[in-house]
């Protein structure tokens, strides 16, 4: 199955979605910095393109004639962090659906934020592909039951063309199947890489907790890194005193993305801001890897 990878990122879909056997040879982003990382990691056919160009993104994606498009459109304006409307970056969603029209695939798969399941632009999306013939199953995975030691949920939905009903109904059937009981811990997917028992992840508001014990999943891994304030007093739903504690390094926290272990972030600091953003932003390695394997046996 060949794929082609849209709004890639460092490409955390394309390298769980190729340990699953799906052959990725293209991937496109806006953003230089992530395709520098996609390409010193990955077979180097990342490029720099604005999506938003539907006719020019388009002709890029067909020339590859691509069993499955993937992507996972910006999700700020989906974000339970920021505001709940569609806005500039919902808008990439419409073209991303725009794109798959065009391409016309055997499979579509859409990765993001909860809420974006129940957006305008999902809903157009949907209406779109399913105007082409498409059918969907559309499944809310959590990252812990999935390889990855972080509680992150996310949306995931996949569009079928031919057989389609069939196709949907075993790819949900086995992402239920195949979850573990048991949600995997930072310390048990890590093991000796990390030596400590309590880091600190700053919270948006200080009603939250903010120190963590390695031995539960880690939350959900965003784009920013920030040492412990001074001022910080602790909440009494820390696991230990803010004062004896650090934030993870940007490599541990690629690697409760489940990143590769020798992983090329650049030659930057760490805690450099991009970093910690292209990491942030990334699907989790192992939660695509358990995605990509459900579409197989769903296809096969």
């Amino acid at each position: 199955m060949r794929g082609v990878d849209l709004f890639c990122g460092v490409g955390g879909l394309s390298a769980g979605l190729s340990e699953a056997g799906i052959d990725i040879v293209a991937a496109y982003d806006n953003w230089p910095l992530a395709v520098e990382t996609y390409n010193s990691n990955l077979p180097s056919h990342a490029e720099v393109l604005d999506l938003s160009d539907v006719d020019r993104a388009a002709n890029a994606v067909a020339s590859h004639k691509p069993d499955i498009i993937v992507g996972g459109p910006p999700c700020q304006d989906f974000s339970s962090a920021g505001r709940r409307v569609n806005g500039d970056h919902a808008a990439l969603t419409t073209a991303y659906a725009r794109i798959v029209a065009r391409c016309a695939p055997e499979f579509v798969l859409m990765e993001n934020v909860p809420l974006a399941r129940k957006s305008a632009a999902y809903a157009f999306l949907r209406s779109t592909l399913e105007g082409q013939g498409y059918r969907f199953a559309e499944v809310m995975l959590d990252a812990s039951r999935c390889g990855a030691p972080q509680l992150r949920r996310r949306f995931f939905s996949l569009g079928v063309r031919r057989n389609g009903k069939a196709v949907c109904e075993s790819f949900v059937s086995w992402t239920e199947e195949s979850q573990t009981p048991n949600r995997l811990t930072v310390k048990e997917y890590m093991g000796d890489e990390i030596d400590i028992e309590y880091y600190y992840r700053h919270a948006r508001n200080y009603s939250r907790r903010a120190v963590f014990s390695v031995h539960e999943p880690s939350p959900t891994v965003r784009g920013v890194n920030r040492p412990v304030p001074p001022n910080y007093q602790g909440n009494h739903l820390d696991s230990a005193s803010p004062s004896t504690v650090r934030p993870l390094t940007s490599w541990e926290r690629s690697r409760v993305q489940t990143f590769p272990k020798d992983w090329h972030w650049g030659s930057v600091g760490d805690r450099n801001a991009d970093v910690e953003t292209l990491i942030g932003n990334a699907v989790p390695v192992q939660l695509a890897a358990f995605v990509g394997a459900g579409i197989q046996h769903a296809a096969a």
